[in-house]
């Protein structure tokens, strides 16, 4: 059973609800000031901030010419990235630095900072900070330090702060160890499901399916013209709650197997269906391709690959695109966030059979691929309850929902 405190009161802030008794709620001001200097990247060497932490420049960032306009970052300093596609990107410096201006940086005092990092990372303030934020669309929402410092979060004693941070680094280093285990598990499964996918629609059709390349029903035709691609474009509000004329919002947590937590109109979007044809076209996963699990709306970082081709079997599709994909991804372009290159994608040259042997191929794979999917399935279902439930213990403990006791450490 878990630990709670005697005496609680309520905050009168939705995303807190009731804290212990003897917690204070404070504005952020109270507990940092904006570190604004100008600096360059010889003098400060570069900090990348990402969804794990600070860490040193990342090698697959996109360099740029303006070294001398980068903001100061001194060890210990808590910075985080303002805006909405980078949401949960924070974390404390390790060292003296310099980061991008698109980064609020941070000096903390008055507090434990790995207990405010936990609070920060917290899935109910992460909302709460994108809330404050402003923007025309969703993936343009930017969140400055004159919206983040006003907003309240709560504080107990330093002593309990430490507590919980000891606590808190303890168990998540645990679910870290665990969910690398599941994801080198889920990656084999992608491998062998790629290669075997390779095997039934790019490598040898003669053994698969009786039929090789030279055959007069198979053409060769590229991606440009098979298929239309239309990119997501969200909304500027997000509503918190299903109505009769919402739609799940499509992130790409949903499309890759999560649960939708948004919804909204279709206005301005783009609707899909389920069993289309996606690909990731923004982030660290671009090019991945995707069939859409449910009817929603998608989100910006992906885009909908539409059939205009008569003679192409939608399953078969799929499979002659996720054949590409690792080219697609080792062949994305863009300025510190990779993107999709369209114009690599759309030259793509892919074989083409009769539908009748489109439809015999999707069979044979169907078949091949079903162990191979219910266990992907398996494994990322045992991920994505990890991942849930380390936002939930790191929310319930930073609110003081769970009093956590010297014998928990």
């Amino acid at each position: 059973m878990l630990n709670r405190y005697k005496v609680y009161k309520e905050t009168g802030f939705e995303w807190i609800g009731k804290i212990p008794r003897d917690w204070e709620i404070f504005r952020i001001s109270k507990f940092f000031n904006e570190r604004s200097e100008k600096v360059d990247d010889v003098v400060y060497p570069p900090l990348s901030v990402t969804m794990s932490g600070i860490v040193e420049q990342l090698s697959d960032v996109a360099k740029t010419n303006d070294g001398d306009n980068r903001k100061l970052v001194k060890k210990d300093d808590f910075v985080i990235n303002s805006r909405s596609d980078r949401k949960g990107s924070s974390g404390i410096a390790p060292r003296d630095g310099s980061v991008s201006l698109i980064n609020i940086v941070l000096e903390p005092h008055g507090l434990d900072p790995h207990f405010i990092q936990h609070l920060f990372k917290s899935y109910y303030f992460k909302e709460e900070y994108f809330r404050n934020g402003k923007g025309i669309h969703w993936d343009l929402w930017t969140t400055r330090w004159d919206q983040f410092k006003n907003i309240n979060i709560p504080i107990p004693t330093i002593k309990e702060q430490k507590l919980i941070s000891r606590y808190l680094d303890k168990k998540i280093e645990q679910i870290d160890k665990l969910i690398e285990k599941i994801q080198l598990k889920i990656c084999l499964l992608d491998e062998k499901q790629t290669s075997l996918i390779k095997q039934y629609v790019v490598e040898d059709f003669v053994s698969n399916v009786g039929i090789n390349y030279n055959n007069s029903e198979i053409r060769k035709k590229k991606i440009k013209y098979l298929f239309k691609i239309r990119k997501g474009v969200m909304p500027q509000i997000l509503n918190n709650g299903i109505e009769k004329d919402n739609f799940p919002y499509l992130s790409m947590n949903v499309l890759r197997g999560g649960r939708p937590t948004e919804f909204t109109k279709i206005d301005n979007c783009v609707f899909v269906s389920k069993g289309d044809i996606g690909i990731l076209w923004d982030g660290s996963n671009a090019g991945e391709i995707l069939k859409m699990n449910l009817d929603g709306v998608l989100s910006s970082t992906a885009a909908l690959l539409t059939i205009t081709d008569p003679n192409l079997n939608q399953n078969f599709a799929f499979y002659v695109l996720k054949s590409y994909e690792n080219l697609i991804k080792f062949n994305t372009n863009g300025m510190g966030i990779p993107h999709v290159d369209g114009n690599y994608l759309k030259n793509i040259e892919v074989y083409l059979p009769s539908i009748d042997i489109q439809k015999k191929v999707v069979n044979n794979l169907d078949r091949k691929l079903s162990k191979l999917t219910k266990l992907r399935s398996y494994h990322f279902d045992k991920f994505l309850l990890l991942k849930e439930y380390c936002q939930s213990l790191i929310s319930s403990t930073v609110t003081g929902k769970v009093r956590i006791t010297e014998d928990m450490v």
